[in-house]
């Protein structure tokens, strides 16, 4: 997912961590929104009985009222649906005077189930996986491997969704209604150049959601005071990629401006299902780099994939704007696809 699958996987990991340490724990769950909420269908809280908890379901405007749910919810059990909006008095209480309106499900983490541990498990492994959650029990089903495992016939058109698109969605059924949400790997970007933009645009990536790895073969550009915090790999590009698995949710890009390590890479990111290739350079520059690809044997779809120059047209100028333009760029190849 993006920023918001790594609040997703926090939230699910702190939740594990926090039944296998013997806190119980609940979980609160935004099922739908309308108009200006902060927080989309899927995100997710975390309470202990403490009243601890990690995570958000409205960017701090029903928090309070959420935890305090949640604390009921891990004495007397069962599920509690919330709803909050600007006509509701306790939301108004809370904060949510912003014109939107959420739904909320919270319910205690049943400390016998293997839900958690499976679903952490599947997005460890880079897999796929669908959480179907009853909203009148709480009763959940993880399904693992397609569509096909699910039995009920009228879930699989939206299981088939949620497991090729990012789904957080309220469906009713003859018996009640359903939550059924996707969980998918989690987005990876590998920045290859360890220049001045990439020192921008791995924290900015990093704050986004991504896995950020940063490729560069001089000892001199990839270091841990230039790139704090970030994973570094001083192999050559096509081997630093080799055996990564880049599938649709990893993005490429490369900004080293030195043909030697960018179009390694780009030979290796076009021969992949990677959502997103972008190179560094003016139009001169890829065009020459296109006819030198060109002869490496790459047809004119895969060179029409790369976005190069990189990045929106916003007039960007210093490595943090282009760095923008990057990331911006990448978000509207994730959200909206070719269009």
């Amino acid at each position: 997912m993006d920023a918001q699958a790594e609040a997703l996987q926090d939230v699910l990991e702190c939740a594990l961590d926090w039944r296998a340490a013997g806190r119980p724990v609940a979980l609160a769950t935004v099922l739908e929104t309308w108009g200006s909420s902060p927080c989309p269908a899927g995100s997710q809280l975390v309470v202990d009985a403490r009243g601890a908890f990690v995570g958000s379901v409205s960017g701090g405007c029903v928090e309070a009222a959420v935890v305090d749910a949640a604390l009921g919810a891990m004495q007397s059990g069962g599920v509690r649906l919330l709803e909050f909006g600007v006509s509701d008095e306790a939301a108004w209480d809370a904060g949510l005077a912003c014109g939107g309106r959420i739904r909320v499900c919270v319910a205690r983490v049943d400390p016998d189930s293997p839900v958690l541990e499976q679903l952490v498990a599947e997005r460890a492994a880079r897999r796929a996986a669908v959480l179907v959650t009853r909203l009148d029990s709480g009763a959940q089903t993880l399904v693992r491997g397609g569509a096909s495992a699910h039995a009920d016939p009228a879930l699989r058109p939206l299981l088939e969704e949620a497991f090729t698109a990012e789904v957080a969605r309220v469906h009713p059924l003859a018996q009640g209604e359903v939550f059924v949400q996707s969980f998918h790997p989690a987005l990876r970007m590998f920045i290859v150049g360890a220049v001045h933009v990439a020192q921008q645009l791995a924290p900015m990536a990093l704050r986004a959601g991504y896995d950020v790895i940063v490729i560069d073969p001089r000892s001199a550009f990839a270091t841990a005071s230039r790139f704090p915090g970030i994973a570094l790999s001083r192999l050559w590009p096509d081997s630093a990629l080799a055996g990564r698995g880049l599938d649709r949710r990893c993005a490429v890009v490369t900004l080293s401006h030195d043909a030697k390590l960018d179009e390694p890479a780009l030979v290796a990111a076009l021969a992949s299902d990677a959502f997103y290739v972008g190179a560094l350079g003016s139009r001169r520059t890829h065009a020459a780099r296109r006819a030198r690809l060109r002869a490496r044997g790459l047809d004119e779809d895969a060179l029409d994939r790369i976005h190069a120059p990189v990045g929106l047209d916003i007039g960007a100028r210093s490595p943090a704007e282009i760095a923008v333009s990057i990331l911006a760029q990448v978000t509207q190849r994730l959200r909206r696809g070719a269009a």
